[in-house]
């Protein structure tokens, strides 16, 4: 059986999404290539649930050295593993401090957040014009609420858009992990291509 983590970035044309934590779960599910499943990787603080399908692109090895983390914008029931076929809106651009570095070394782990092909209460959705800004900041909150706990130190940088995203996942790809490498990028030409939006 083909590993989760080797399946590519894209196929029949569209990006693809493995989810790992489903909407509502208080606790962060990862899977594990080593065992081939899916493991308990933490509970969430108090209070926190994952609001969307939360899980991976993969094909893909982000700095960190997991594949690019992704959050799926819809209202469909998913489960640990499932595959969706996505569209890229928007990149939350995440600075950490490197695991055993302290704070002196930091690292780029930002996250994408995308929507499901297919589905039509969400085809409206094409890019980061169409995350609104309070949205935005809600999600900015979970994220950095989730690694309360977590030696991480982690900063907003600001978000970007569709087309930076699939630059993310072109420069992310691991050799032979992208099935449709040559297919145009649908990118948002009228968006810039990254914004400043940390919170002051």
């Amino acid at each position: 059986m083909t590993s989760l983590h080797r399946l590519p970035a894209r196929a029949h044309g569209r990006l693809q999404m493995v989810v790992e934590s489903p909407r509502g779960s208080t606790i962060k599910i990862a899977f594990d290539p080593r065992i081939e499943a899916f493991r308990c990787s933490r509970p969430l603080p108090a209070g926190l649930a994952y609001p969307w399908d939360w899980g991976f692109i993969p094909g893909t090895r982000a700095p960190d050295g997991d594949p690019v983390d992704a959050l799926l914008l819809w209202d469909g029931t998913a489960f640990p593993g499932l595959v969706v076929a996505c569209r890229p809106l928007a990149v939350l651009q995440w600075s950490q401090a490197e695991k055993g570095a302290g704070r002196a070394r930091r690292l780029r782990n930002d996250r994408l957040v995308v929507a499901a092909e297919g589905d039509a209460r969400g085809s409206g959705m094409r890019g980061l014009s169409d995350l609104p800004l309070s949205l935005r900041r809600e999600l900015e909150r979970f994220f950095l609420d989730t690694v309360f706990f977590e030696s991480k130190d982690p900063e907003i940088v600001g978000w970007a858009n569709a087309a930076a995203a699939m630059k993310l996942v072109a420069r992310s790809l691991v050799s032979g992990e992208d099935e449709d490498e040559d297919e145009d990028e649908d990118e948002d030409e009228d968006e810039d291509e990254s914004e400043s939006e940390s919170e002051d």
